[in-house]
């Protein structure tokens, strides 16, 4: 069985996450990859917000396993919780506990939230290991050559589908949200 792969693309500009989810949507589609979920975050330089967007359910494969609340709690906690630190107190702890608990360690989080800043994008790809290099292959040099990704066991896998997903038969979901930092 394959690994299941958490991978970060960090783009230079606001739109190049997005512009790639879109054409990874449209090789699922052709059924040229496996594409469990995605999102793509946008951080425009003149703004605080960051906007996201989920991988559209037309999207085929298994899209959307994870769904709207693993994405918003993800991003939240990368994002936000720095800013919020210790007001939140042993919540920030119990979080960042159960991230690990799933496969997405402290170390994942940092290299996250250092290399996206303001006037960056990152795309955020749920797949198997082997669809990791497909995708880097397909789409060349879309796609910047240093990716952040944590590997994930079977059972961090289920832990994530059993608290985020729909089990076998997953419900994808498009949002625009927007949360000021």
């Amino acid at each position: 069985m394959s690994t299941e792969t958490l991978t970060v693309w960090r783009f230079d500009t606001p739109e190049g996450a997005e512009e790639t989810m879109h054409v990874l949507e449209e090789l699922a589609r052709e059924d040229l990859i496996d594409l469990h979920d995605a999102a793509a975050l946008s951080w425009p330089s003149s703004t605080t917000k960051l906007r996201t967007i989920e991988l559209h359910p037309a999207a085929g494969g298994s899209g959307g396993a994870l769904g709207g609340s693993f994405w918003g709690l993800l991003l939240g906690f990368i994002f936000f919780v720095p800013l919020l630190g210790a007001a939140l107190g042993t919540a920030t702890g119990l979080i960042s506990d159960s991230l690990s608990a799933v496969g997405i360690d402290d170390g994942f989080i940092n290299r996250v939230r250092d290399r996206v800043t303001p006037g960056t994008s990152a795309l955020f790809v749920l797949t198997t290991d082997s669809v990791v290099d497909s995708v880097r292959d397909m789409l060349g040099g879309r796609l910047p050559s240093d990716p952040i990704f944590t590997d994930l066991t079977d059972g961090q896998e289920a832990a994530l589908r059993r608290v985020f997903g729909a089990g076998d038969s997953p419900v994808a979901g498009e949002s625009a949200g927007a949360a000021a930092a």
